[in-house]
């Protein structure tokens, strides 16, 4: 009997522990695998914890492990229910979230994208810091404190005008006679009027001066002139123009000098445009990111003109491909650097260069919007729209 009871004893208390055991245990017998994020702290996230993916609850987290160095990161492992492996991907990220505002903390993971790779059995994946609540409390203080002087100074604001009102009131003041006194105000109103019909006569004499600009650029006497420097309209140049190269190195680059392309130190007029062939044809037979015709000129002469002529040969270049070439002209960029300094300088330095270069795909294309130089007080494009500039080929 001793001995049976003994069995039975033991018996029970096995089963009891395979009870709480498998109790424990909620994916035992459902398919897992595991995942692991690092964060600075874990603010108060305990094993055991849930991990949802998308609001339902989807694993647990099975341990917390600190790191083994001052300056590590809190390890996060966690168990997930193998049918989370379709929406979680490589640019997963995990985040220790509260339910509520004071209730228990548990482990978010957020969709992957489409076309991102699969994660791993075990892999990392990425974490953001989670949102203490002291740090919330202590901007909504500084939030507090701001409101509090908004309204300390909206009340010494409006003290300040209810003095000012009381002055004009009583006809203190330049503002005080004019609304106090009907003869000035009569007299600056008819100084206004005055005023206003002589900035529209002089806007109505500028208008005619351009109109006479234009008429003199296709004059038979002026056109030589014109036709050789090109200068008829600046919006031509800035259309196509981006303010400074990409970062990375192009794929193809065509080089060129000045010389063999212009028939002028001073013109933006193509001689030799054949030679531009095997750039465009390039362009039409290849896949690329962007391109872009960049024009510099030699050291000699007026810095303005030269930014300005840079801009019109690399318009006329560009005009010149597209119409010749079949690609998707929007992809073709300009950029006149105006004067040419140190390694960039060709043989033909007093002319300048030029250079067709290609980008690869995926290549970020630059704002239009150039970068101040330090000698001119001014970006090169803001300068060359001063100027009245365009160029025919």
């Amino acid at each position: 009997m001793a001995r049976l009871g003994v069995f039975i004893v033991v018996t029970l208390a096995v089963l009891g522990s395979g009870v709480f055991l498998i109790g424990s245990q909620e994916y035992l017998f459902r398919p897992t695998y595991q995942l692991k994020a690092q964060f600075d702290t874990v603010a108060g996230l305990t094993e055991g914890a849930d991990v949802q993916v998308g609001g339902v609850h989807s694993g647990t987290v099975t341990g917390i492990k600190l790191p083994t160095s001052p300056g590590g990161k809190v390890l996060v492992l966690m168990e997930l229910a193998k049918s989370t492996r379709a929406i979680i991907k490589l640019d997963s990220v995990a985040s220790i979230q509260t339910e509520g505002l004071l209730g228990n903390q548990y482990l978010a993971i957020s969709f992957g994208s489409a076309g991102q790779p699969d994660v791993k059995d075990g892999e990392m994946i990425q974490s953001e810091p989670p949102l203490e609540m002291a740090d919330l409390l202590k901007k909504t203080n500084g939030i507090l404190d701001g409101s509090q002087k908004a309204i300390e100074n909206a009340a010494l604001a409006t003290g300040h005008l209810n003095s000012v009102s009381a002055k004009i009131d009583a006809g203190q003041g330049t503002v005080g006679a004019l609304v106090n006194d009907k003869q000035l105000y009569s007299n600056l109103e008819q100084t206004t009027t005055t005023l206003q019909s002589t900035m529209a006569q002089a806007q109505t004499g500028v208008a005619d001066f351009r109109e006479n600009m234009d008429a003199l650029k296709h004059n038979f006497l002026l056109s030589g002139y014109f036709k050789k420097r090109g200068y008829e309209d600046a919006a031509d140049l800035s259309a196509n123009r981006i303010g400074r190269l990409p970062q990375g190195a192009p794929v193809k680059a065509f080089t060129y000098t000045t010389k063999q392309l212009f028939d002028g130190r001073d013109s933006a007029r193509l001689r030799n445009q054949k030679s531009l062939n095997a750039g465009g044809e390039f362009l039409a037979q290849n896949q690329f990111g962007f391109a872009v015709v960049v024009v510099s000129t030699g050291m000699e002469g007026d810095a303005q003109k030269d930014q300005v002529l840079t801009e019109a040969r690399a318009m006329i270049i560009r005009k010149y491909l597209v119409e010749n070439f079949g690609f998707d002209d929007a992809l073709l960029k300009t950029l006149g650097t105006g004067k040419q300094t140190g390694a960039s300088t060709s043989v033909d330095g007093d002319w300048g260069s030029i250079q067709i270069l290609v980008f690869p795909e995926g290549t970020e294309i630059p704002s239009a919007k150039p970068e101040p130089t330090a000698d001119s007080g001014g970006p090169p494009a803001e300068r060359a729209g001063q100027a009245t500039a365009s160029v025919k080929p």
